[in-house]
């Protein structure tokens, strides 16, 4: 068995649905198809999740929402009215929509949005389902709620309940034909819609992957495969990757690479099952294998990822290593504020935490600061913003000397200083922090240092 996940370019318009149909009647083991709601069929269009957003956005200020809930209904009625599917789906999609508008004053904001935005691929995964009845193929639509999609934490950022995949697996042994599932959200104990975070149909796909064993998850996309470098930084960068292993893909995707989102990694990680990514207008490319392992060239990297909007927190304390317990009351001070911490490189007398900046608004560190001031009376304290983390990553470098050598001389050649380097016990990456404005000028100089 299969479980493949089409993304909102692979489902924008009848076209793309067409090509999506084509591609799972050509494998019969491709049996659970997890979708997205419709994306962008050109460069300036919307997302209809975004259509969602504005609709939701509209109806909490009690405003008229008819303009944003024509918007959305058009995007389903242009796809069936292209594929014939007739009239019935459109009015269920408009009936489901009204229904949950209707809510707005029951719910609060968080838990309505959540609502909201996952309408968005639950109507489109009931439209693909009628689809592929018109074709003449049996394909059922199946809903997380009734299949055990248990998800706890905040609304918009929710995770599945681990006592899920029982009851998911027990759900789908029951299914014949074509399953159509939507991704994205779940529902809580409580019966409450909830959704994941970004990527979060990938998500879906992964942890339904691993609940029912797949053979392999095969994520749909619209690139042929995962490249080595963004190609928005270095465009002449034209071989994707054809092997790497989960935790290659990990360390990539925890740093910006958009094909995969680090989260949806886990759930398939954790079972061993092999990821494909794969281009849904290009079916016949092998795309990208996520393994557990793969041969690997002593010496070489598989990848370079870099992401934004990092900070970094200094505190500095003459003696601050023969003072028992400062690195446990200067996390408790951020564990206080919700804050977790990404990096914790040190010094003798100096501590550096690397946290993201969407969790270090400025009204927040200013407390933060003062509360460090409080408890641990530093010589110095002080947070950088704008800082750019890159990793450098493949199983490759393990056990190679000069690797990190080989980076340093790269930025510095390029004229770019670097605020930090940090390198995990297992040597599959390492880390540089730099300046936002270098990023650009440090992916291009370490792609030629290590790809040539």
């Amino acid at each position: 068995m299969k479980v493949c996940k089409f993304g909102g370019s692979s489902l924008a318009n009848a076209t793309q649905l067409s090509k999506v149909m084509d591609i799972v009647l050509a494998d019969p083991a491709r049996r659970i198809v997890v979708v997205s709601a419709p994306g962008k069929r050109h460069s300036g269009d919307t997302k209809v999740t975004d259509l969602l957003i504005d609709l939701a956005n509209v109806a909490l200020k009690g405003e008229n929402t008819d303009r944003q809930f024509g918007a959305v209904v058009e995007r389903y009625a242009e796809i069936a009215d292209e594929l014939k599917l007739g009239g019935e789906i459109v009015r269920e999609i408009e009936m489901d929509l009204m229904d949950r508008i209707a809510k707005v004053s029951t719910l609060d904001p968080a838990e309505f949005m959540d609502l909201m935005k996952a309408s968005g691929e639950d109507n489109n995964a009931k439209l693909v389902a009628v689809a592929f009845g018109v074709r003449g193929r049996k394909a059922r639509y199946a809903s997380p709620k009734d299949t055990g999609m248990v998800l706890t934490g905040p609304f918009g950022d929710a995770t599945l309940d681990p006592s899920s995949y029982a009851t998911l697996s027990r759900a789908f042994s029951n299914f014949d034909g074509i399953v159509i599932y939507p991704g994205f959200f779940g529902y809580t104990k409580e019966g409450k819609v909830a959704t994941f975070p970004r990527g979060g149909s990938d998500i879906t796909g992964s942890i339904l992957a691993a609940a029912v064993c797949a053979d392999v998850y095969e994520n749909f996309t619209d690139v042929d495969s995962v490249y080595p470098v963004d190609p928005r930084i270095v465009p002449e960068v034209s071989e994707g990757i054809p092997t790497m292993t989960y935790r290659e893909m990990r360390e990539l995707a925890y740093a910006g690479f958009g094909v995969f989102a680090d989260e949806a990694v886990i759930p398939a990680v954790r079972a061993r099952i092999p990821i494909n990514i794969r281009n849904t207008n290009h079916p016949n490319e092998p795309g990208t294998m996520i393994q557990q392992s793969r041969r690997v060239v002593p010496g070489t990297v598989v990848g370079i990822a870099s992401a934004d909007d990092f900070c970094n927190i200094v505190v500095e304390k003459y003696l601050m290593n023969r003072e028992v317990g400062f690195g446990r009351r200067l996390l408790q001070v951020l564990e206080d504020e919700g804050i977790s911490y990404e990096h914790m490189p040190s010094g003798v007398d100096s501590q550096c935490i690397v946290v993201k900046g969407k969790v270090l608004p400025k009204e927040k560190e200013r407390k933060v600061v003062q509360a460090i001031q409080r408890e641990l009376k530093p010589d110095f304290v002080a947070v950088e913003r704008d800082i750019t983390i890159i990793m450098v990553v493949g199983e490759g470098m393990c056990y190679t000397p000069g690797m990190l050598a080989k980076a340093c001389l790269a930025l510095a050649s390029a004229g770019i200083s670097m605020s930090m380097v940090n390198q995990g016990s297992s040597e599959v990456s390492f880390m540089l922090a730099i300046r936002r404005q270098d990023r650009d000028t440090a992916v291009r100089a370490l792609y030629k240092a290590f790809f040539g």
